[in-house]
């Protein structure tokens, strides 16, 4: 699995509005981050800030998999909401506001022999 971390800002005032949406997330919404591959998806706020965490089977791309949740009616009014409450920012792309992060450090947990 490749692991992704990104980064997002979410508008003044608006954490518990997107908290409430997520507690709500729209099945269909689910039902194609899980058709599409996305696996061990967490989302964590600190403040205004927002970081994402998921995984992908090897080799599966993000820009491919990016699209096809694109293509999704629902995904695209679950977009529109979500940049609602989000903040871009300068490095945002268009498609999405989120930013890529390197992952500089993993620690699996596994034990050497």
């Amino acid at each position: 699995m490749k692991r992704f971390g990104r980064v997002l800002r979410l508008r003044p005032g608006m954490r518990q509005r997107y908290e409430q949406a997520h507690q709500e997330i729209w099945p269909e919404v689910a039902a194609t981050i899980r058709e599409i591959g996305i696996r061990n998806y967490s989302i964590f706020c600190y403040c205004d800030w927002l970081f994402s965490y998921f995984e992908l089977p090897d080799g599966a791309n993000l820009d491919q998999v990016s699209s096809k949740a694109l293509a999704s009616e629902a995904c695209q009014r679950w977009e529109k909401l979500m940049q609602e409450l989000q903040e871009p920012l300068p490095e945002s792309g268009t498609s999405s506001w989120w930013v890529p992060m390197d992952e500089l450090w993993h620690f699996d947990g596994a034990v050497e022999k």
